[in-house]
């Protein structure tokens, strides 16, 4: 009775945002006032100062029934603050602690929520990226019923548009260098290397909605190519960039580069016949 009066006294100190209170909780040795003000803390939407409450409980209260919901609270608090690098660790020891926990579909969907919100920029390193494509898939192999079935399935697809940009975007630097060879170290040149990334990508990802804007950076890649090359090569790949032009003109009868694949047909033809 007595500790149900002091735990209400603490309560109501804290909902007045008594900041000595708060104090008081951080020194005291009751895990159990603690715990359970850190859960009003949450409640109330004080997410940090509820987090480091619950990281002091945490192993106070491993092994016992509140020991998984002591971790998922602390888990939650790190994401609703943003903090999706550390919120994606404590989702990932909850769903490895407490598999069959009741907040365990819960934590593999925010693992990879996390994940999929610390993810970088496209022009960055997308290992991330991959990762948390991973942690969703893993989410919906484990629950095919998931609740968030759907919503992770459109952030699986948000993820990959991510990865195809990368492509692309690393596919146009190549054209861009053009005929730059400081790069080159291995032999070859940048059109080659921005062809062979769009076809690897277009392999990759055959759907995308940069299909045209890879078959534009294939084509004219190939026809700046054959300008470039030396004499013995220059025939073989005009006419391989003339292929290039026809194909991309039937793929796309619409596109607006159509005009620039007929004058690359034309001037390929012109060497060709000299």
């Amino acid at each position: 009775m007595k500790k149900s009066v002091l735990f209400f006294i603490m309560l109501m100190l804290l909902l007045s945002g008594c900041t000595n209170t708060y104090n008081q909780l951080i020194k005291t040795q009751d895990n159990d006032l603690k715990y359970e003000s850190a859960k009003q803390l949450f409640a109330m939407g004080k997410y940090q100062k509820s987090a480091y409450l619950l990281d002091q409980t945490v192993t106070f209260n491993k092994g016992s029934d509140r020991g998984h919901e002591n971790l998922y609270m602390i888990a939650m608090a790190q994401y609703n603050m943003s903090n999706y690098t550390t919120a994606a660790e404590y989702f990932r020891k909850y769903a490895t602690s407490y598999p069959k926990g009741s907040f365990a579909e819960l934590a593999r969907y925010y693992y990879a929520k996390s994940l999929c919100l610390s993810t970088p920029e496209p022009r960055l390193d997308q290992t991330e990226t991959v990762a948390a494509m991973k942690a969703y898939q893993e989410y919906l192999d484990i629950y095919p019923d998931a609740k968030f079935k759907e919503t992770a399935q459109n952030e699986m697809f948000m993820l990959q548009d991510k990865l195809v940009l990368k492509e692309y975007l690393n596919a146009k630097l190549y054209y861009n260098m053009g005929g730059y060879f400081g790069n080159c170290t291995s032999g070859g040149n940048n059109y080659e290397s921005c062809i062979i990334t769009a076809q690897n990508a277009l392999k990759d990802y055959p759907y995308t909605e940069l299909r045209e804007d890879f078959y534009l950076l294939i084509m004219k890649s190939k026809y700046e190519l054959a300008q470039q090359s030396v004499e013995e090569k220059k025939m073989d790949r005009f006419r391989d960039a003339e292929d290039e032009c026809y194909g991309f003109i039937n793929e796309f009868p619409d596109s607006k580069n159509v005009a620039l694949a007929e004058k690359y047909i034309a001037q390929c033809k012109k060497y060709i016949k000299d």
